[in-house]
């Protein structure tokens, strides 16, 4: 059971586009982060890209970043360095500069890392407590990037829904840090896996902390092809458990209903339950109800029918295999060619609108990039069309391979 400084406490703030880093840096105070991270350590900012395109509540904002800065800075924190990790679907080097993160760390002289490159190790994980899942995931151990150890880290999740775990959050971010590019063969036991992430953390930190973003807020088919809020709301904590608890909460979900809150909670790592989580600064029971609600896009609903479905049975050839590509195709297919150009462009227009999208424009120089329709993306994505095709063709014959024309196996 694992106890530490700000375990079921998170702080909470309302704010402003023309006060919000200042009031990061109070929100920091609040959270009394100085206890959670030790000084002599460097700490690691766990940044949150989950589109290369910009688009509201989906990543890691400017502000949310400047303000956690530039507060550390004044307090002694000096070896601060930003971490990226490789996704199959988006490009980290343009989405630091899309999503205008790239501007504030070099502004304020942080470096950036991306733990995909050659220079950095990933090393075999020795568990001190038995994983719920990574272990059967990859049997032939589990890889983090070496850099990770005796460092501390501070996640920067933003306020929004997510396909498979309903809310996203702290422990989830994670999951795009410390695992490699073979981390979509988790989704299928994603509750579980961001608990034993959440366990390996505190293990190889010595200082964990998470701060969220909920100026703008997402909701539906998170995490990027959402609905957007302004909700004007910035939460930290030591706690990921709790922090994500009260982010559900926010939303208008049950966050003991939501397995990955409760099997952390159950085993000791954070405190998932309301009703035990002390809330400084803003009363959140005075916030009117968001009434949150996570759907699904069809290219969740094919994943899902994959992990749990009536696929499940191709789930490692179609996932584990040369077959593979077909899956990022898709998810490109849906999201960069078909949601945003027709769906999420108009979004995202009107967001820039908006007090908190005034705001973003302030951050870098030029205009924000609202990309259309690409004869590139889609002749990548025409191409996982095939793929995906050639990928049902060939696990259908596997499965069914074996059978003669009356339906009996032969011999």
């Amino acid at each position: 059971m694992a106890d530490f400084p700000g375990k079921g406490t998170v702080a909470v703030l309302k704010t402003t586009p023309e006060t919000v880093v200042e009031d990061y840096g109070r929100l920091l105070k609040l959270a009394n982060y100085e206890t959670a991270l030790p000084k002599d350590k460097e700490t690691l900012l766990k940044i949150n890209i989950s589109w290369q395109t910009w688009y509201p509540a989906c990543s890691t904002t400017p502000w949310q970043l400047e303000g956690t800065i530039r507060q550390m800075h004044a307090d002694g924190y000096k070896r601060l360095s930003a971490a990226h990790n490789e996704t199959v679907v988006v490009n980290a080097y343009v989405g630091e500069r899309n999503n205008r993160q790239r501007v504030v760390t070099d502004k304020h002289g942080v470096p950036s890392w991306h733990l995909y490159e050659p220079e950095f190790e990933w090393v075999r994980y020795e568990p001190k407590e038995p994983f719920l899942v990574l272990d059967k995931v990859y049997p032939e151990g589990v890889h983090i990037p070496r850099c990770f150890f005796d460092r501390n880290i501070i996640q920067f999740p933003t306020v929004k829904t997510h396909v498979f775990t309903t809310i996203t959050g702290a422990m989830k971010n994670a999951f795009g840090g410390l695992l490699g590019n073979r981390r979509h063969w988790t989704h299928g036991v994603i509750h579980e896996t961001v608990v034993d992430l959440l366990q390996i953390q505190q293990d190889i930190h010595p200082g964990l902390f998470a701060v969220m973003d909920g100026t703008f807020a997402g909701d539906g088919p998170g995490p990027r092809a959402m609905r957007w809020h302004e909700k004007d709301i910035i939460l930290a904590s030591a706690d990921q458990v709790a922090i994500d608890a009260i982010s559900a909460k926010l939303q208008g979900f049950d966050p003991m209903s939501l397995p990955f809150i409760r099997l952390a909670h159950q085993r000791g790592l954070g405190i998932g339950d309301p009703n035990e989580i002390e809330i400084v600064g803003y009363d959140i029971d005075k916030e009117p109800s968001w009434r949150f609600v996570q759907t699904e896009t069809f290219a969740s609903k094919g994943q899902k029918a994959i992990y749990h479905g009536p696929l499940k049975p191709l789930e490692s050839i179609l996932l584990r295999t040369p077959l593979v590509p077909w899956s990022f195709f898709a998810s490109n297919f849906y999201h960069n060619v078909y949601w945003y150009p027709f769906v999420g462009r108009k979004r995202v227009a009107a967001a820039l609108e908006t007090k908190w999208g005034q705001l973003f424009r302030k951050y870098g120089d030029g205009p924000v990039v609202m990309p259309g329709i690409q004869p590139r993306t889609v002749g990548i994505a025409a191409a996982g069309l095939v793929a995906l095709a050639t990928a049902l063709a060939v696990g259908k014959r596997l499965l069914h391979g074996g059978r003669t024309k009356t339906g009996k196996r032969n011999s």
